[in-house]
């Protein structure tokens, strides 16, 4: 393939997530095993974060990250930065996501960040667009004899 293919190629990003039984899965993403379940509660082990817990964790830190990128851009610095994600159940979804920031960098310096940080954000985006789901099944495995 030529470089300028590849440059038209579509980059995409995968993770494998393998049912262990019940609420849980174990989750192969960039190198790292992840554990997801559900809470005791909700008939789950408490084993590891829900996944709603982990798409809020998605949104919280990309955010943090293009927060940190757009101050390092402005030559600002941001002591402290620390980034809260909240969503607001409505069946089975979030009817609502919320960003809070925190910094030692005064109010105003951290707002003329907010716009720019909401840009570079592939997470919030991504959220913001709301992409097609699409599945597809892959065909089964010849059975063992």
């Amino acid at each position: 393939m030529t470089a300028e293919a590849a440059r038209d190629q579509p980059h995409t990003n995968s993770v494998t997530a393998r049912w262990e039984g019940g609420w849980r899965c174990r989750v192969a993403a960039g190198g790292f095993d992840l554990v997801v379940d559900e809470r005791e509660s909700s008939g789950g082990t408490g084993t590891g974060p829900m996944p709603t817990e982990y798409l809020l964790t998605a949104v919280a830190s990309c955010y943090a990250l293009a927060l940190a990128w757009a101050a390092g851009k402005r030559g600002i610095d941001l002591p402290g930065l620390t980034v809260t994600a909240t969503g607001t159940y409505d069946g089975p979804r979030f009817s609502r996501l919320q960003l809070s920031v925190e910094s030692g960098a005064p109010p105003d310096v951290v707002e003329q960040l907010v716009e720019p940080a909401l840009r570079v954000c592939y997470v919030s985006n991504t959220l913001a667009l709301s992409p097609p789901v699409e599945v597809t099944v892959a065909p089964s495995a010849p059975a063992e004899t």
